[in-house]
């Protein structure tokens, strides 16, 4: 007969250590990061090449589909929510808006006015000094806004910033003039070669401006760090001294 010694039971305390260690997801994690951002553009191009091989109501019904399809893989796989959920709500504007168009281009008309409205919002934030890049960064890792304070860290964002305006502005002019001129099949063809590659061209820009940026925080974090530090052997020593005897 052998003694079996019980499991000691576990720690509450440690158990929430454990819990407060592990850092909290930020918010580009929570949308998915890229796999999200790939998922929310595949009802897309899914519509475009139906589109072109039959006809605006079969695409319609095939991209809210996938659309679908993708939230429904993403729950089962308990992945956020929230980019199945975006995707579903774009789709479903695009699929209305072409629904009460009456015609396959108007499938594209959300994406033309998302375009311009980011671009304009991109363009401004430059002006009032708030670089939409830098700030849309910082919140989706958790890091502060203290680059502001620093002109150089500002007008690394203000040029990732001013190429994502670049890059909104492009896919406004060329697609709007595609829609005018009533150029379905090559108003898809346009919204597919300047989503990725556009959109790649901007994110390489836009981790030259992190990566510089971050260099300069680590540098001014060090600064102050070795600042207080001095500040604390100063402020030490001069308490540690023995004050001197009167006669």
């Amino acid at each position: 007969m052998t003694d079996e010694t019980p499991a000691k039971p576990a720690d509450p305390r440690t158990a929430r250590a454990d819990d407060a260690e592990k850092p909290m997801p930020t918010l580009w994690e929570q949308m998915g990061g890229m796999v999200g951002f790939i998922s929310a553009s595949i009802p897309v191009a899914v519509f475009v090449i139906v589109n072109w091989a039959t006809s605006m109501g079969p695409a319609i019904w095939s991209a809210v589909g996938v659309a679908v399809l993708i939230a429904v893989v993403r729950i089962i796989r308990k992945e956020p929510l929230m980019p199945a959920v975006s995707g579903i709500f774009g789709v479903a504007i695009a699929a209305f808006i072409a629904y009460r168009v009456g015609e396959a281009k108007g499938f594209f008309l959300y994406g033309i006015w998302v375009s311009g409205a980011f671009g304009t919002a991109f363009l401004i934030s430059m002006f009032v000094r708030w670089p939409l890049v830098g700030v849309i960064w910082s919140t989706l890792n958790g890091h502060g806004l203290g680059w502001r304070k620093d002109p150089k860290s500002r007008r690394y964002y203000d040029i990732a910033t001013a190429a994502w305006t670049l890059v909104f502005a492009a896919r406004l002019i060329v697609q709007q003039w595609l829609y005018n001129a009533d150029e379905t099949t090559l108003l898809g063809i346009a919204r597919i070669a300047m989503g990725y590659p556009l959109t790649a061209v901007a994110f390489l820009v836009t981790i030259w401006a992190v990566r510089r940026v971050d260099k300069r925080d680590k540098a001014r974090e060090e600064a102050e760090r070795a600042e207080n530090e001095r500040i604390e052997r100063e402020l030490g020593a001069k308490y540690d001294t023995p004050a001197q005897e009167s006669p």
